[in-house]
This record gives C-alpha cells, structure tokens and sequence, in this order.
C-alpha cells in the first residue's frame, strides 16, 4: 500500500471517530427535553455540526482512498475505526468495554493487521 494511502487510511479514521464522537456529544440527552425540544437543543450546539462536517470530510477522504486501494481491502481496513471509536468512547463518555466487547475489538484488529500485512507479503501470489 502507498504512503498516500496509508495517510488516507489514518485522516479517514481520525475523521470518523471525530464524526462518531460530535454526534454522541451532541445527542447527550441532558433530560431536560424530548421529542422536537431535543432536536432543536442538539441543532443548537456546535457538537452536531462539527459532526456533520466530519462526516463531509470522511466521504471526500474514504473516496480518495479507494481509488488507491481494491474495495475489499479498503472496507476491511476501514472496519478498524469500529476499535478506535469504542476505545475513544471508553476514554470519553466512560462506556463499559465487556470481555464480549474486548473480544471483538481483538478479532478485528487481528482481521485488518491479516489483511494489512497481506498488502505486503503475499506467499501463495505467482510473480
């Protein structure tokens, strides 16, 4: 994989986990309002707008990176910001991380360091 790609890959989870957490900023529900009321007091704060513009970063960033990289291995790479954004909500809004939770955070690190590493050595390819 290319350096750019790899500066694509990193821009693109750091823009998703900073998407991720604006909207779960914003939506904190702060009891005080329901329905059409917590929707406007959400609209209202920066948090949901940041969000948005995260997300209007990721989509030109993601588009960018898998014109450098096949589809199947940009999903499955992509598929690590799903760790960094439980881990950041672990940090940040003190989410519980369960053995299951561990578990899986694991297993797909394990999958996109495979396929990671596959990008790099390939034994059974036929030069």
């Amino acid at each position: 994989m290319s350096a750019q790609a790899i500066l694509l890959w990193f821009v693109n989870m750091l823009v998703d986990t900073g998407g991720q957490l604006s909207f779960k900023k914003a939506a904190a529900h702060d009891g005080r309002s329901d329905g059409l009321a917590h929707w406007k007091h959400m609209l209202a704060r920066p948090w949901i707008w940041i969000g948005i513009c995260c997300y209007l970063g990721e989509f030109l960033v993601w588009t960018a990176f898998l014109s450098l990289v096949d589809l199947s291995v940009g999903v499955m790479l992509g598929s690590i910001n799903i760790v960094v954004i439980m881990l950041a909500g672990r940090v940040l809004f003190g989410e519980k991380l369960t053995p299951r939770r561990t578990a899986g955070i694991l297993l797909i690190t394990l999958g996109v360091a495979v396929v990671g590493l596959g990008q790099s050595f390939n034994p059974l390819q036929v030069p």
